[in-house]
């Protein structure tokens, strides 16, 4: 919420907004998020957790589909596609519940067709697979093409591979759907004019550090010239360079003046590491891994397989949202429109989180001391 407020310092003067904008609609979602993750917290796991996971799963793939057919009026775009429904007083990101949903679906799947004991053939385990790949590629239909956001796709898609081998099945299936999902990430990257464009930003920004530790031969032929400029990730890296070790101080960051004009959202680890500078970010980190440290421990200790596994996904779907954008800011990775859970502005991305944890700490009243 604080730096919603002060990351958002130009975001403000450009729309003509308060400036206290951005801060309040944060402040509010924080508050409606607090209050559910109390109230679902209190709740026994054994009537809650699949029946609340199941709403939220089958109740936003359907708002995602009708959000495409919405009138603009109604609907909210960002890169080409809706992705926002718009609402009285607030917009809703369908897909932000959708994840949430869709973990809890798997965990109750998986721990019926999946066992720690039980070895089967792989081809046994690709036909066992096969519905969840249907589905899978519903959902690259749903959040891919009509939303174009492949980001989110690459982050249900670690999250369904990894889930699948902690609830029993064998790492041949699991190298099996790594060469399946690289094949069909390619092809979606190939189909759409944005996701090229973003993989030849980050090449323009990598290639001159990838290249000169190649042979010089191989470096001319894989040198691609007269690039576009790879602008966010040159002023992400400002940004951080800027903050160096103890920050500017909070509000007088400078590469949020426009360089980066909606850094509090997706790029806003460029924005803490600017402002707080390397401690202040270690610290975010630190409080963020002792979340993720908490929420496998409760999975640890989980003696029902569906509480387990959903504990397992979600600390997955929220740890890779960290480091999808914190290497994205960085120039590791092509960067993703994906909010870092906790710290990025954007009401619906929290209150969903919000409800993850309500439901982990919901487990964790059953799981075994």
């Amino acid at each position: 919420m604080i730096f919603s407020y002060s990351l958002s310092a130009y975001a403000t003067l450009f729309y003509g907004y308060n400036e206290f904008h951005f801060f309040i609609r944060q402040l509010i979602a924080g508050i409606i998020g607090i209050y559910l993750m109390w109230q679902v917290s209190r709740f026994d796991p054994e009537k809650l957790i699949v029946k609340l996971g199941f709403t939220l799963f089958l109740l936003f793939m359907v708002l995602m589909f009708v959000m495409h057919y919405l009138p603009e009026s109604m609907a909210t775009s960002a890169g080409g596609a809706k992705r926002w429904i718009r609402l009285p007083f607030f917009s809703l990101s369908p897909v932000e519940f959708f994840k949430i949903g869709f973990v809890v679906f798997l965990a109750w799947s998986f721990s019926r067709k999946f066992s720690h004991t039980t070895k089967v053939p792989l081809v046994d385990e690709m036909k066992i697979f096969a519905p969840y790949a249907a589905l899978f590629l519903l959902a690259v239909f749903l959040i891919a093409v009509l939303q174009n956001d492949l980001g989110q796709i690459f982050l249900l898609g670690i999250t369904l591979a990894l889930m699948v081998v902690f609830a029993g099945s064998s790492f041949r299936l699991f190298f099996s759907l790594l060469m399946g999902a690289l094949i069909l990430a390619i092809a979606v990257i190939i189909s759409s004019d944005h996701q090229i464009l973003r993989i030849k930003l980050w090449w323009a920004n990598a290639q001159n550090f990838v290249l000169s530790i190649v042979p010089e031969g191989l470096a001319k032929s894989l040198r691609v010239e007269n690039l576009p400029e790879p602008y966010q990730i040159h002023h992400s890296l400002n940004s951080i360079q800027n903050g160096g070790f103890f920050g500017e101080g909070l509000g007088n960051g400078l590469i949020k003046l426009g360089f980066l004009s909606e850094v509090h959202t997706d790029i806003v680890l460029a924005g803490i590491a600017e402002e707080t500078g390397f401690v202040g970010l270690f610290f975010c980190t630190l409080l963020f891994c002792a979340i993720i440290y908490r929420i496998f421990k409760i999975a640890n200790r989980s003696e029902n397989n569906v509480f387990y596994l959903f504990c397992v996904g979600a600390g997955i779907l929220l740890s890779f949202s960290f480091m999808i954008n914190a290497y994205g800011i960085s120039g590791i990775t092509p960067i993703k429109g994906i909010a870092v859970p906790f710290y990025s502005y954007g009401g619906s991305s929290l209150v969903a989180n919000c409800l993850a944890i309500g439901m982990i700490l919901s487990i964790s009243k059953k799981a075994k001391m």
